[in-house]
């Protein structure tokens, strides 16, 4: 996937006043915090962020330029109005990919199982998974193929290969998914 770019500004004028008039000239306020946990003000433009923010996850790694030097950042959160279409404002979290990072994925499930055309039944038993890695290697997704899963089988999260540079902290004998006999 593309590195996705955002461009910002710092700004020192803070308040309703000051953010009404940045988003009446097609800018957002937002604040991108460090991993020490410093805010820094800033602006963007509201068209470029929108391109990005509908086409992520929030575990999707974005390059924040801030006066034209660049760093890694995840959106954080945004504040979004439904009546207008518009993003409010957000929050980038600057990430220097030394320490890694702990998040927690929803497992996502592709084709259908073996034993589900033999007229088993699927069920699910883990919803998610924890993951720790540097924020570089974080995956989008963790999307897991259940097409080899039998009647009776189970596939379990050890099962579920992330790539070497990713360690999974969910238990390795915990189950994601079987297949019951049909009734």
């Amino acid at each position: 996937m593309e590195q996705l770019v955002v461009d910002a500004k710092t700004r020192k004028e803070t308040g309703k006043k000051v953010a009404r008039q940045l988003r009446a000239n097609g800018r957002i306020p937002a604040v991108m915090y460090d991993e020490d946990g410093k805010a820094v003000s800033l602006d963007i433009d509201a068209v470029q962020f929108n391109k990005v923010w509908r086409s992520i996850t929030a575990t999707t790694l974005v390059s924040l330029v801030v006066d034209g030097k660049p760093c890694d950042a995840f959106i954080r959160d945004t504040e979004y109005d439904i009546i207008t279409d518009s993003v409010l404002h957000a929050d980038f979290f600057v990430v220097s990919n030394k320490k890694p990072v702990v998040r927690t994925f929803k497992v996502q499930y592709s084709g259908t199982p073996a034993g589900v055309l033999k007229g088993g039944f699927m069920v699910k038993h883990t919803p998610e998974i924890k993951v720790k890695c540097l924020p570089k290697d974080m995956p989008v997704r963790v999307v897991v193929d259940v097409t080899k899963v039998n009647i009776g089988d189970v596939l379990c999260v050890k099962d579920v290969n992330l790539g070497d540079n990713i360690t999974v902290l969910t238990p390795a004998d915990a189950s994601l998914v079987s297949v019951a006999a049909p009734r």
